[in-house]
């Protein structure tokens, strides 16, 4: 064997080794990467139990209002509501109040039609919500939620997910009216900033403008806070506030709150404790009655 074969000879068989090495890790990613799309497929294919039926209802606003009529709701065998029944007026601003584990996010849940009533129905206008079109029942709705749903991309797409297809000047427009240009202005991508993964590179305050400017770009007849200033330092919360308020005009709005100075700007404030609906009324009505209500204030 001459030198050049040997050299030849260690040359390939050191690429053989490492290639052989490469193999085993891909054949191990491989396998991962398999598991992971055996369980995407599994989750495309699962059925949901909340169907339409086979004529639902169109509906595309809300006229009258919404009610909750004896309305019982089990997980598994744990009651959550308990013969909950009241109403929202189209145009009234509600919030529901009451404390942790009372029962307040399941009635959100129910009322998107998440889960269906054990007992009981919710209507809108007088339509079970059973019978109307899914699709349109959730279109109804504006949900700005106490946990950001920032996705990882820009932010003119994260507007954009409440009305796909809108122009820039409508997104342009909801920003400035959830007070989120204050800071999109200055960053040197402006719309076109990446955001990172769940918002990483923005602070509370801006992510939950985000979401408002989603909302009112969505234009919804029907607008849900769930705990949505909750996590806010006190100017944030001024902005967002600002913000809510220009969102809440002239629109059916249901607030779900520990922070009782929110409550105190709605028409009708419905206390819910441990899945039962205890009180209903104004402030004063309810702070005159020296009920729960009363004590949380006093708390």
């Amino acid at each position: 064997m001459t030198i050049g074969e040997l050299s030849s000879f260690v040359f390939y068989s050191a690429l053989a080794a490492g290639a052989v090495n490469n193999l085993s890790d891909n054949i191990s990613d491989l396998q991962r990467g398999l598991g992971i799309v055996e369980r995407l497929f599994e989750f495309m294919n699962m059925k949901s139990s909340i169907l339409d039926n086979d004529n639902p209802i169109r509906i595309n606003s809300v006229q009258k209002g919404i009610s909750f009529n004896d309305v019982t709701f089990f997980y598994a065998d744990k009651p959550a509501l308990n013969n909950v029944s009241f109403s929202i007026e189209a145009g009234q601003a509600v919030s529901i109040v009451g404390p942790s584990g009372s029962g307040k996010s399941t009635i959100l849940k129910l009322l998107l039609r998440f889960h269906d009533p054990s007992e009981g129905s919710i209507t809108i206008d007088g339509q079970n919500i059973k019978t109307i079109a899914l699709n349109d029942l959730r279109s109804l709705f504006g949900l700005v939620p106490q946990d950001h749903m920032i996705f990882s991309c820009s932010i003119m797409e994260n507007i954009l997910y409440g009305k796909p297809g809108a122009e820039y000047e409508e997104v342009r427009r909801a920003a400035i009216s959830a007070y989120a240009m204050e800071f999109i202005d200055k960053l040197p991508d402006k719309f076109d900033t990446f955001v990172g993964k769940r918002g990483l590179k923005l602070s509370e305050g801006q992510k939950q403008r985000i979401i408002i400017a989603r909302a009112i770009l969505k234009n919804p007849q029907v607008l849900i806070l769930d705990e949505a200033t909750s996590a806010l330092d006190y100017k944030s919360e001024n902005l967002v506030q600002k913000a809510l308020s220009k969102l809440m005009q002239n629109r059916t709005t249901i607030i779900i709150t520990h922070r009782l100075s929110t409550a105190l700007k709605t028409d009708k404030i419905i206390v819910i404790n441990h899945g039962r609906v205890e009180e209903v009324g104004t402030h004063d009505s309810l702070m005159s009655k020296d009920g729960l209500y009363a004590k949380l204030v006093k708390i």
